[in-house]
């Protein structure tokens, strides 16, 4: 019988740097708890006060009212849209560790638009740990994409899969909307069964930049090889997921007598 566990979702943390003195954090630490108030009573996609409305509620100046809103940005529960305003995110999107599944897939499943970014593309020389995964004589050379995932609009995910030379040819896209796992079943090898390894780390300067994190930012980092129906490596994957934008799944079962 199956077992659902929800693994450890690791929260934004609050960056405090920047504050011109007492009075000014004690406002804003004011406005970023009313923020919060506001995001526990809405929905996602609710528009939120601008920083003007806060300036003109609070007493405050633009800039006390920024760094409130830029709290509660950074623990990931409100996105700013340039030229729209301050919305509510949504929730936190669940992530099966070691599916198969998709990031497209897992996406689309919950009714979300996903975009891709390219970062890299192109051949490779593969570690020991990707040659070995990919069944690879170490030494050998693989092809390799780099991406970052975006769902509506919001960054995810940055994401390194390496593949044997041979599979090049299957991910001739530039990928800015498609799925690579679409284009392995194209040429009929399906992705069937994973097996992933997980950690937790602060992200880097680079991570960072991408993901859209807060100096304090915390990374998920999924490494899995993926199989397809035939049991043959198909890509050996490193996922690094912004940790406040998901909850973490797994499945766990009693083993067989004797196993």
């Amino acid at each position: 019988m199956g077992i659902g566990l929800n693994v450890y979702t690791f929260p934004g943390t609050v960056e405090r740097d920047g504050m011109s003195n007492g009075a000014d954090r004690a406002r804003y630490e004011q406005i970023a708890d009313h923020l919060r108030g506001l995001v526990a009573e809405g929905g996602p996609g609710d528009r939120l006060p601008s920083e003007a409305e806060l300036c003109a509620e609070f007493g405050v100046s633009r800039m006390t009212a920024r760094q409130a809103v830029q709290v509660v940005a950074n623990e990931g529960l409100i996105d700013r849209r340039r030229g729209a305003g301050t919305f509510i995110r949504s929730r936190t999107v669940p992530r099966h560790l070691g599916s198969p599944l998709s990031f497209t897939g897992s996406m689309r499943a919950r009714g979300m638009s996903t975009t891709n970014q390219t970062l890299g593309r192109g051949e490779t020389a593969l570690t020991p740990e990707e040659a070995e995964a990919l069944g690879l004589q170490p030494g050998a050379r693989g092809f390799m994409l780099e991406r970052l995932r975006l769902a509506d609009g919001t960054p995810m995910a940055v994401e390194r899969a390496v593949m044997p030379s041979d599979l090049a040819a299957a991910v001739d896209d530039d990928f800015a909307t498609g799925s690579l796992h679409d284009a392995f079943r194209a040429i009929g090898r399906s992705p069937t069964e994973a097996y992933a390894e997980v950690s937790a780390r602060r992200a880097t300067r680079r991570e960072r930049d991408l993901l859209g994190l807060p100096a304090s930012g915390i990374i998920v980092s999924e490494r899995r090889t993926i199989f397809d129906q035939d049991g043959a490596p198909l890509e050996h994957t490193e996922t690094l997921y912004a940790a406040s934008r998901y909850s973490f799944r797994a499945i766990l079962r009693e083993p067989e007598p004797g196993s």
